[in-house]
């Protein structure tokens, strides 16, 4: 059986990205890993946003800081000592693959099934299917478990 040390938990705030979550603690208590909590700030779309970008980047910053406290938090409940957050901005597909995965060294990624951006789903494909595709470490995709989501 494969022994994890690092595990990267790619989050977006989706209920899809608490079921991974939940998933990663799980594994990173049973394993005795160090959990990495990541978040990509997508800025491709708001690039094109001149006038708001600034604004919207600093939301954008704001939400993400409280969803990764909030997840810390509940790692840290679930009795893990080693949790580092992450954010990143640009493209998830990439920053997470070829980012983030390789800079925490992670053993594998754990990520929703789905995710926040239904319609640059439709367009390009799913940042989940990216992963799986072009990462160079184990990859878990989990599906959302209607009786444990909040």
């Amino acid at each position: 059986m494969t022994t994890y040390q690092t595990i990267l938990a790619a989050v977006d705030g989706s209920d899809e990205a608490k079921c991974a979550l939940r998933k990663a603690i799980d594994m990173a208590a049973k394993h005795s890993a160090r959990l990495i909590i990541a978040h990509v700030i997508d800025t491709r779309t708001s690039t094109a946003i001149n006038y708001y970008d600034r604004y919207i980047s600093e939301r954008a910053e704001e939400q993400a800081e409280k969803l990764l406290l909030n997840y810390k938090e509940e790692a840290a409940r679930a009795g893990l000592k080693s949790v580092t957050t992450v954010i990143e901005h640009g493209s998830p597909r990439t920053r997470i693959t070829n980012v983030i995965s390789k800079e925490y060294e992670a053993d594998v990624i754990v990520t929703g099934a789905t995710g926040l951006n239904a319609v640059g789903r439709l367009l390009i494909g799913s940042v989940s299917e990216a992963i799986v595709r072009h990462a160079r470490c184990d990859v878990l995709i989990v599906r959302k478990d209607q009786k444990h989501v909040e």
